[in-house]
């Protein structure tokens, strides 16, 4: 296995980018740690996509610092960062072999014949492409010439290894497979990867840090679970994993802050996150759903509403419920003999504790659903 130092680190320092009165990145700072994984995730035209091209040399800074390992490289050309890309559409030469492919990085490099072989048969054997290597790339899969595309970005011993969402073009089996490839290669090689998706789910499974990015900056930094249950913002609460926001004028009660929705009263420990407007988030499988009358404990929060999808997920069931103020929850439980049914009345009810108290930045669905806002 490699050693794990062979990666380097990266540091972004207050980096901006403008196009004309137009910032698509706002003074980003982040230090990625040598061997990592971390993936930039976020909406359309968040700015992932940009602080990747920032760091591999393909646009440049409008102000700020990039650092690839110790060597300052903000006014290197893309050629000469020593750093491998792989893209969404492959961009693989059509009249070469795969062998041919993925050692054309070696022979720009001018590395002898032999140690090119070597390091071919090598590279293709880690993504398992060794029976392949004399086809050309019309004779191959979306996800063999993927896999030849991300041969091609290691076979020079990259310390940085970047990819611009690279499985986007690939079926939703293809795809989860090759995650766990590409989780395998890295845990492999040691080399620090930074990925670029909009897909929260890959993110969770690849990653080992994700940098959300909303307009030009970065919102929060953590490991997944980090960002699911601890979100910072709501913006950060929302584009990972589905949740239920509730919104409403909000008073301090007896230490706690308590919110109205509709006609009724919610709470949640402690004081009210700075001076605005609050807002509280319930991840869905913290919320149970219960029929009017059903006795519950004292220390829970509960509001009525209507179920207004039911959405069977093998493993339980996912139900939407129309609160009497208009805004949506959303529960995943399991399966019972008696499901609820579109239109039934029923209380949703969570443990105060359970959800996130957080300002009200006016995040809406779009931040749910990946969607630029």
């Amino acid at each position: 296995m490699a050693d794990k130092e062979r990666g380097a680190a990266v540091d972004i320092r207050a980096v901006t980018k403008t196009y004309g009165t137009f910032t698509a990145l706002d003074d980003v700072s982040l230090r990625i740690e040598p061997g990592q994984f971390m993936t930039f995730l976020g909406p359309s035209g968040s700015g992932k996509t940009t602080t990747l091209n920032v760091i591999a040399g393909f646009t440049d800074l409008t102000a700020g610092e990039i650092q690839i390992g110790e060597r300052s490289v903000g006014n290197l050309p893309a050629h000469k960062r020593n750093v491998g890309v792989v893209f969404q559409h492959y961009a693989l030469f059509p009249h070469m072999t795969v062998a041919a492919n993925v050692a054309y990085p070696l022979k720009l490099r001018r590395v002898p014949q032999a140690e090119r072989n070597r390091r071919v048969a090598e590279t293709l054997e880690m993504v398992r492409l060794t029976d392949f290597a004399h086809r050309h790339p019309a004779e191959l899969s979306g996800g063999q010439q993927q896999r030849v595309a991300l041969a091609r970005a290691m076979v020079f011993d990259p310390p940085l290894l970047l990819m611009d969402e690279p499985l986007g073009a690939l079926d939703k089996k293809l795809r989860e497979w090759l995650q766990l490839e590409i989780k395998r290669i890295h845990r492999e090689l040691g080399t620090t990867f930074v990925y670029v998706t909009h897909d929260q789910e890959e993110a969770l499974a690849l990653s080992d840090r994700i940098a959300v990015f909303n307009k030009g900056r970065i919102e929060q930094v953590g490991s997944g679970r980090d960002l699911y249950d601890r979100p910072e913002t709501l913006f950060v609460g929302r584009f990972i994993g589905e949740s239920t926001v509730l919104r409403g004028p909000h008073e301090l009660r007896g230490g706690e802050t308590a919110l109205r929705i509709g006609e009724d009263w919610v709470s949640h420990p402690g004081q009210p996150v700075g001076s605005g407007r609050q807002a509280l988030l319930v991840r869905p499988e913290k919320i149970s759903l219960l029929r009017p009358g059903a006795v519950t404990e004292d220390g829970l929060n509960t509001l009525p509403g209507l179920i207004s999808e039911a959405i069977y997920l093998g493993s339980g069931v996912k139900y939407e419920v129309t609160l009497t103020d208009g805004s949506r929850a959303v529960a995943r439980v399991p399966l019972t003999d008696e499901p609820f049914a579109l239109g039934e009345s029923v209380i949703v009810v969570w443990q105060k504790q359970d959800a996130r108290l957080l300002p009200d930045d006016g995040s809406s669905e779009a931040a749910q659903s990946g969607e630029e806002q």
